[in-house]
């Protein structure tokens, strides 16, 4: 699987994220900025974007590290280069 089809999928089940993936065809990182999460534990934050994947994960996806943020978060995150 390509990231590119990665990014797409997170992209399309959550419409107002910001999302970059890299990876090397089987190992992913998915960092994911978008205000519904928002006051959401992280595991509900990591839940949503597991949601978007569908069987995708575990077949497709061997491995996926999923960062999340909302926008003052990842904002913060830049200032410290914390990515």
């Amino acid at each position: 699987m390509e990231s590119s089809e990665i990014q797409r999928m997170i992209s399309e089940g959550i419409p107002d994220a910001e999302v970059y993936v890299d990876g090397d065809g089987s190992h992913f990182i998915a960092k994911v900025i978008c205000e519904k999460f928002n006051g959401l534990p992280l595991i509900k934050q990591h839940k949503m974007v597991y949601a978007t994947l569908g069987e995708t994960m575990g077949a497709d996806i061997h491995a996926l590290s999923i960062q999340t943020y909302t926008r003052k978060s990842w904002e913060k995150a830049q200032l410290f280069k914390v990515n």
